[in-house]
């Protein structure tokens, strides 16, 4: 069984797709910016504070499913430039427990004004 999650606490999504979906225990998350779901407007001027909004915006949706960043197990990391990763991880590294997720990271051409855009998926419950 699929179920749809959705939440206001994150931004609404830009096309035909769900903010995330519980399927057989798991949570997977549409990739999210750093949109301010309140204004529909990107926070942060550089990708460490992007990075914070971005996890924030995950937390939301993770959290209509039951679920949490602690419990988050694959993370996929899009960077406008791979330049910035050392900035992006030490941003990314405050917010994430150990043990952190596995993690792929590639350089993206993303929307104007994004430096850094994450999907994950996460184990649902506690």
């Amino acid at each position: 069984m699929v179920q749809q999650i959705r939440t206001d606490q994150a931004p609404a999504p830009a096309g035909a797709y769900s903010q995330g979906l519980l399927v057989n225990g798991l949570i997977f998350t549409a990739g999210m910016g750093p949109v301010d779901p309140a204004t529909g407007e990107i926070v942060g001027r550089d990708v460490g504070e992007q990075t914070v909004q971005v996890l924030r915006n995950l937390d939301a949706v993770l959290g209509a499913g039951g679920s949490s960043l602690s419990r988050v197990v694959k993370v996929t990391v899009h960077l406008a430039d791979l330049a910035d990763f050392a900035a992006f991880d030490r941003a990314y590294g405050r917010l994430m427990s150990e043990p952190r997720p596995v993690r792929t990271t590639v350089g993206s051409t993303l929307a104007a004004g994004m430096l850094v855009e994450i999907d994950c998926v996460a184990a649902a419950g506690g």
